[in-house]
């Protein structure tokens, strides 16, 4: 039911652009830009069509065992439709994005309705008034920058354990965003959002109370080349060094989730265990001729995170409060070939989650085609997990975007 219900969501899509494309003005842009773009009659709409597929293939070992227990696998691992434009006025721009491929619309429940999360942003975004802009949907929150950065632009074949373990990813809710100069080349940008705090496609409500997110990012040295502080790697070979810090804080007032609004919903003998929880997001992005570096570090506290029943008596869940480091850097050497290493760092409390640090490092190579739009990426990451558990993980994967 689930296929049937996606096919015909795709065979709708096609057959109404083919539509659009006899109706409008078409042109079909270079590789990388898009499938095609619409112009609707005296520019009041613009629409750009794009896809993208990852094709990944996996092996793990178990290092404390000798490289026993090995698995390997092969899966798709992202596949996505794209659209966005301006509706009615270039300052009203939107952008809508679908996955297609089974993890993609993993996360199924009675509170997304029991059907597969298509849906990932759906998104207006409205320049209201100068440098302000209001964005009100579905899409990513401002919080940590690996999060941000698109899974098309990353600089390895996924991101790190930071992301898995303290993401805030999708929500729906509304953004302000502004921008302004203090110098000539010093620029300053502000984001706010108010979010449901539930993550995306939930359809049962607001179990608990709002989540607060707000963001600030410096750039001494001015902006960044084609939107690159939210991208991996150098491509575009800055001229002169490129820096964005930033800071960032996120509040979800009666949580009911194990990561904020990830995770897993805390049940109790009443219906769901609550408690505030708040993230706090440090990171910075440098680049220069070539070179890049990432770093990111993350904090989340509850004020009790240990869930309980009515009566007070355990329920079993927590909320995994902890620290993250992330620290990633890469090295273009030529136009299309860069290594890349990274060390990250998982340390959960103790106290509560009874688990030791988590190390992982690890040794990348990406051969670019054209640029993040046609690439190949391999990387090879070493864990260890308090000392105990060692794993040696490979992967390959191949990206292309239309």
């Amino acid at each position: 039911m689930q296929f049937a219900t996606l096919r015909k969501v795709v065979v709708t899509i096609i057959l109404y652009t083919s539509l659009s494309m006899q109706a409008q003005e078409t042109n079909a842009p270079k590789f990388g830009k898009g499938l095609f773009n619409l112009v609707g009659k005296n520019s009041t709409f613009t629409m750009k069509v794009g896809l993208r597929f990852q094709t990944l293939a996996t092996s793990q070992w178990d290092v404390s065992n000798g490289l026993s227990n090995q698995e390997s696998s092969m899966l798709i691992r992202r596949s996505r439709l794209k659209f966005d434009g301006f509706a009615y006025s270039p300052k009203l721009k939107y952008k809508v994005e679908l996955g297609l491929s089974n993890r993609d619309q993993s996360g199924a429940s009675e509170y997304t309705s029991n059907a597969p999360r298509y849906i990932l942003d759906a998104v207006l975004k409205w320049n209201f008034s100068g440098n302000f802009v209001l964005w009100f949907g579905q899409t990513k929150l401002p919080g940590n920058r690996e999060r941000v950065i698109s899974s098309a632009n990353l600089q390895m074949v996924d991101r790190s354990l930071l992301n898995s373990n303290f993401q805030i990813d999708r929500d729906i809710g509304i953004q302000l965003r502004h921008h302004f100069n203090l110098t000539d080349t010093f620029i300053v940008k502000e984001i706010f959002s108010i979010a449901q705090g539930e993550g995306r496609n939930i359809t049962t409500g607001n179990i608990g109370g709002y989540q607060y997110t707000t963001k600030v990012e410096l750039f001494p040295f001015g902006d960044f080349a084609s939107k690159g502080d939210y991208a991996g790697s150098d491509l575009k070979f800055e001229k002169k060094p490129k820096l964005s810090l930033a800071i960032g804080y996120d509040f979800n007032n009666d949580a009911s989730k194990t990561k904020s609004n990830q995770g897993s919903y805390m049940l109790n003998d009443t219906g769901f265990y609550a408690t505030n929880i708040s993230t706090l997001f440090l990171d910075a992005m440098y680049k220069h001729n070539g070179f890049s570096f990432m770093a990111e570090y993350a904090n989340r506290d509850a004020k009790d995170p240990f869930a309980k029943n009515s009566d007070g008596t355990l329920t079993g869940d927590k909320v995994e409060v902890g620290n993250g480091l992330n620290l990633q850097s890469g090295y273009m050497l030529s136009k299309t070939i860069e290594v890349s290493g990274r060390y990250t760092n998982i340390t959960l409390d103790k106290d509560v989650m009874g688990k030791g640090a988590e190390n992982q490092y690890t040794l990348g190579v990406s051969k670019y085609i054209s640029e993040h739009k046609l690439k190949v990426q391999t990387d090879l990451s070493y864990t260890d997990i308090g000392f105990n558990t060692n794993q040696l993980l490979f992967r390959l994967q191949v990206d292309i975007h239309f």
